[in-house]
């Protein structure tokens, strides 16, 4: 018989509590949705469950930007797949993480849940 195939593990990260949910909620059934509401938090979550697989981060956090975050967890963790989330506009900043191979992709809020979906679900 065999084992049914693990969802992958994603890490999500934002300040704010309704996008933390909202993600989770619409991602649940689709993968195993972790939830951290700073950098540093993310950093923890990342220590405790070893198997996650994607980071995708709000750009505008205190403390702790997306992109700081992000240059951290590939320093720590290189095989992890990051990605940036924002309300803003794609910039000269966000283009050179991803030429740098820093972050895989760039989605803009409101988020698309379809474009997410087939991010994480095409093997990046």
């Amino acid at each position: 018989m065999n084992k049914p195939s693990a969802k992958i593990k994603i890490l999500y990260v934002d300040d704010e509590f309704f996008n933390l949910h909202l993600f989770k909620d619409m991602f649940k059934k689709d993968f195993e949705v972790y939830l951290a509401s700073s950098g540093l938090e993310a950093l923890e979550g990342l220590d405790a469950e070893q198997e996650i697989r994607y980071l995708l981060s709000d750009l505008s956090m205190p403390e702790m930007d997306g992109l700081e975050l992000i240059k951290q967890v590939k320093t720590i963790y290189p095989k992890i797949i990051c990605g940036l989330l924002t309300g803003y506009d794609k910039n000269s900043e966000i283009e050179n993480a991803i030429s740098d191979g820093l972050i895989s992709r760039y989605f803009s809020k409101p988020m698309d849940p379809a474009e997410i979906r087939n991010f994480f679900s095409a093997g990046n």
